[in-house]
């Protein structure tokens, strides 16, 4: 699972080999903590998933990793199961959305503390 590290004035996301792997992507995501419009935690992560597969895996409702393109931008996603999964919506980043599943997806909520 992705291990997320937060900083004053950044947010990254550090994935597994095995993510890395399955997404084709070889380095951390990093985005500024401006970028970020929102966050929220969802029980079903697959929900969240829109336009196409560009660049990763996908074993459906198993697992899913890598670039999602829709016309709008693209999105990362890194997704297992139907385990509970944050969504952080950017503007100005290299990705509209970020969806990951996370086991400590409240903590990481809290540690963010967003302005309302």
């Amino acid at each position: 699972m992705a291990s997320l590290s937060v900083h004053s004035d950044r947010l990254e996301i550090h994935l597994t080999r095995a993510e890395r792997t399955l997404a084709l992507r070889r380095e951390s995501i990093v985005v500024q903590r401006e970028n970020i419009r929102s966050v929220i935690i969802t029980e079903d992560p697959w929900i969240w998933l829109r336009g196409i597969r560009a660049l990763g895996s996908i074993v459906p409702l198993v697992v899913a990793a890598g670039t999602w393109k829709f016309h709008g931008g693209k999105d990362f996603v890194s997704i297992k199961r139907h385990r509970p999964a944050v969504v952080i919506d950017l503007v100005n980043e290299e990705f509209a959305r970020v969806i990951l599943t996370s086991q400590h997806a409240a903590d990481f909520v809290d540690s963010l503390k967003l302005p309302a």
